[in-house]
């Protein structure tokens, strides 16, 4: 029988190039997805906490052929101001009335009842939208 030498299997002792640059390819892609995650939890949070005024049209009633009274909540910051546009329409879909709403009070919650004047009888109401003061639509 013959003595037969085997050499050192290879990669055993130390790392090879390929593996450093796996090693680094996985530090950059954890961190690039560290910042993109943190990008979009900032755009959310500003997103949902962000200043201006919200509304929504809990309820209207017709209450005669020249009146319609609406429910309205308003949620905006204690010192934010800015109005709510609301329009009328008849059965056969014009608009026969429009109104925007100031709402200046110090409080973050307003629910108010307010009146249209229509110029024919309203079959629907609708909130158009909410703007504050510093002209952002919300």
């Amino acid at each position: 029988m013959t003595a037969v030498r085997e050499t050192l299997p290879e990669n055993r002792y130390g790392r090879s190039a390929d593996q450093r640059a796996d090693r680094k390819l996985k530090i950059i892609g954890a961190v690039l997805g560290a910042a993109l995650l943190g990008v979009i939890g900032w755009i959310g949070y500003d997103y949902v906490g962000g200043k201006g005024l919200s509304a929504e049209m809990i309820k209207f009633k017709v209450t005669s052929d020249e009146r319609v009274e609406v429910h309205l909540e308003v949620r905006k910051g204690r010192d934010d101001q800015g109005y709510c546009t609301l329009r009328s329409l008849s059965e056969n879909g014009t608009e026969v009335a429009r109104k925007d709403f100031r709402f200046d009070d110090d409080s973050s919650r307003i629910d108010r009842i307010l009146t249209l004047r229509t110029t024919s009888r309203a079959t629907a109401v609708e909130l158009l939208g909410c703007t504050a003061d510093d002209g952002a639509p919300r």
